[in-house]
């Protein structure tokens, strides 16, 4: 399992569609173990291009601290798990709390 977490500062960033990098962590769903972790640039926003480009990254979960409508269906379109609500941590800790069921998520920041 590949989870996809926008990032800013080194913690999740609450303006998803509008961050510079994701934290992709692969990630062992049988262990909840994080097997590794890469840094990447976010392409140029462009609505409609993150679901299809994080697909071709191998994302099959999105930890966020929001996302509008359309935007989490065209995700859900890609075979790729969204999670709204998400707070403002480490990539590391959210993984680890979603891998083992703990993570909280509160209201979808998002409201278009």
């Amino acid at each position: 399992m590949k989870i996809a977490i926008p990032i800013a500062e080194g913690k999740l960033a609450q303006h998803f569609g509008h961050c510079a990098q994701f934290a992709l962590l692969d990630t062992d769903p049988a262990t909840h173990a994080i097997l590794s972790r890469e840094d990447v640039d976010a392409p140029p926003h462009q609505p409609g291009l993150l679901p299809p480009w994080l697909a071709r990254k191998g994302a099959t979960v999105v930890l966020a601290g929001g996302m509008g409508m359309r935007a989490k269906a065209l995700f859900e379109e890609q075979g790729i798990r969204v999670i709204v609500g998400v707070p403002s941590e480490a990539p590391e800790k959210l993984a680890a709390d979603y891998l083992a069921g703990t993570l909280q998520p509160g209201e979808n920041v998002c409201d278009h």
